[in-house]
This record gives C-alpha cells, structure tokens and sequence, in this order.
C-alpha cells in the first residue's frame, strides 16, 4: 500500500524534464539497438536508457534538504551530459522507523535500479532490507559509516552500498571553543543518545576535555520537548559553551532553544551549518550542497559506469568551514571581528549566515 505522502515520479530526461507521459520501461531490460546498461536501467523512448531511484531523507533538516536537492539538480545535469534519464521517487519518513520501512518497501516494489539513504538511520536500513539482492545503494551524510556497522573500511566497503561521509573532527570543535573564550572551564553536552552520528563525536568530546582538565554536563533529548528542557537545564548547569555533532534531533529543535541560550549567555557549537542557519552561534563541518554533488557523481559511477559499490571508497570531506551566526553572534555580546581573528588559523574557511528556517529563505 502506497504511502499517501509518497512524493511521486520526478523524470530528470536529457533534453530537459520531460512529462510524465515517457514512463520507464522495466528495470533491467533492454534492446538490440539500446543494450542494458551496467547496473539496471531500460531504454527510454529517446534512446537513452532510464534510471529508477529511490530517495529516503531521514528528517526536514535544513543541511539534509540541501543535499537532496543538489543530488536532484546534478543528476538532471549528469543526464543532459550523458544522454539518460533519471526517475526518482522522493520521500521523507520523518524520523519514523515503521514509514521508513515502508518508503523501502515502494522501492523495492517499484523495481529502483538504486536506493538513496540520507543520513544514517535510512542507510542502514537500505542497507538490511537489500542484503541478498542485487539493488545498490548509496548513502550521504554518514557521519561514521564504520562504527555503524555500514562499510568494513572507508577505502574498501565490502557489501553493495558505498557513498559519502560528513564525519566530524571533533577536536577542531573543541579547539574553537577555546580559541574563542580561553576561560571556559564547563562545556556542555548536548545530543540524542538514540543518533548514532552523536556516539562517537561525543566519546571525541569527553576524551578531549577529560585530557585538559575541563569539566563537562551531559544533557540528552529524543524530542523537541525533551531538547528544550535539556537545553534549559544546560542554562541553569552555568555551562561556558554547548557543543552538539552531526544530531538530526537537535537539529530539528535548533529554532527552538537557541533563545535560550542566547539569553543564557551561551554560545552553541554544532557540527552543521544547518544550525548555525536556524540560530545556534556556529556551525562547522562540511559544505552540504557539494555533499550532495559528490553522491550524484557517485550515483552516476554506479549506474552508467558500472562501479562495484563494494569496491568504491566511501568519500570524506575537509572540515575545515566554520559558519558564524552574526546575529547570534553580536546578541551573545561577541565581537565578530574578534571572532574571525581567533578561529582563522584553525579553519580553511570562516564565513556568516543569519537566522532563517531553511537555506532557501537566505536566497530569497
């Protein structure tokens, strides 16, 4: 039974997109004239062969949105250049592990010569429900793929999925933090115990300030509810700094709680420029629109070149941008020209966003 959310067929064609009146054929066939392309596909009216893909974005989460649509917008571009046509069937399962399974269920139902896994929990559960098939899948926004139990090695990932990564070097985070207030003796904890994106940058965290002597909260949520009395508690805890990785559930609540630690007089470090966008003081981590540039072009190795996901290396990316809230910024009482003159030398690139619910907002 289909979703009654399910977002339906988007035809990415060479020429441009086409109506939906140029339905794919069935996955895997093909002609004397148009042989079957490496990894399923079937000849387009055109000539070119057509792809079915599958999409599932975990969360409306401002950096994940934005690889989705950069994954669509390139993929259209891939098909210009290559002269095939890409069908994607998108969806959001919003955190909910029972629509999750069912999105993969239309999939596979569907007969998706490929699956896309946003963020960590989708990619594992492509992961499960492919296992013994022949359907690739590739991921994006695995903060850590490994300890996920996704890839035996980022260099050879040994099983029919692969893609990229938006691991965290915590230790840059840590090292703002002290670039910018020297005097901190009290970071605070903030994640959700149930993301694994969360796990290892927060043992990073504690390993790092147990190291150097300085004391640290641990304040968890699984909710919007629960992430506001957590931050609250983190206020009333007299932290110097919050530091969140790559956790979607923060993420979501970002709108929600970072008055109050503005009020609080606590600057938030996150591990996405998605926070920062929805008012936390400063993200720092990956560019998430060229994130999902790269899982396009890793879409494309698969299924025109036929690269074997088992052997494609999962694609990591330099960390080195931190993104500062100006507004925040000078609401925290914080000169910013101070500010970039302190995590300058620690960064590739130090740059501004103010306060907006997505990244559209910001360019319009």
């Amino acid at each position: 039974m289909k979703l009654h959310n399910l977002q339906k067929v988007i035809s990415l064609t060479a020429a441009a997109v086409l109506t939906l009146s140029l339905a794919a054929c069935s996955s895997g066939s093909g002609t004397a004239a148009t042989p079957a392309p490496p990894y399923g596909g079937a000849p387009a009216q055109d000539g070119g062969a057509t792809y079915k893909i599958g999409i599932c974005n975990y969360v409306d989460d401002a950096s994940l949105n934005q690889i989705v649509g950069s994954i669509q917008d390139r993929l259209a571009a891939i098909g210009v250049e290559r002269g095939v046509s890409f069908e994607i069937d998108y969806d959001n399962c919003n955190a909910d592990a029972a629509v999750l399974n069912q999105i993969i269920a239309n999939f596979m139902a569907d007969g998706v010569d490929l699956m896309v896994g946003v963020a960590t929990p989708v990619a594992m559960a492509m992961q499960a429900a492919t296992e013994g098939t022949d359907i690739p899948v590739i991921f994006s926004a695995v903060s850590d793929p490994v300890s996920a139990g996704l890839v035996d090695s980022l260099e050879k990932p040994g099983a029919n999925l692969t893609g990229t990564s938006d691991y965290l070097d915590t230790n840059s985070i840590m090292s703002l933090i002290f670039a910018a207030n020297p005097d901190a003796s009290k970071i605070g904890l903030l994640y959700d115990q149930g993301q694994d994106s969360s796990a290892t940058p927060i043992t990073h965290a504690k390993e790092y300030l147990e190291a150097h002597g300085i004391a640290y909260v641990e304040r968890t949520g699984t909710n919007n509810a629960e992430v506001m009395l957590a931050a609250q508690a983190l206020a009333a805890d007299g932290v110097d700094a919050v530091f969140t990785p790559t956790d979607n559930t923060i993420m979501t609540a970002e709108l929600s709680i970072y008055e109050t630690l503005i009020d609080a007089g606590i600057p938030h470090y996150t591990g996405a420029d998605s926070f920062a966008l929805n008012g936390a003081f400063l993200g720092y981590g990956v560019d998430y629109a060229n994130l999902g540039v790269e899982t396009a072009g890793m879409i494309a190795q698969v299924l025109l070149d036929g690269a074997d996901p088992a052997e494609t290396p999962v694609m990591t990316f330099d960390n080195g941008t931190a993104t500062v809230n100006i507004e925040t910024c000078e609401a925290l009482g914080l000169d910013y020209d101070t500010i970039e003159a302190a995590f300058a030398p620690l960064c590739t690139k130090v740059q501004t966003i103010t306060t907006a619910e997505s990244f559209d907002e910001l360019k319009g």
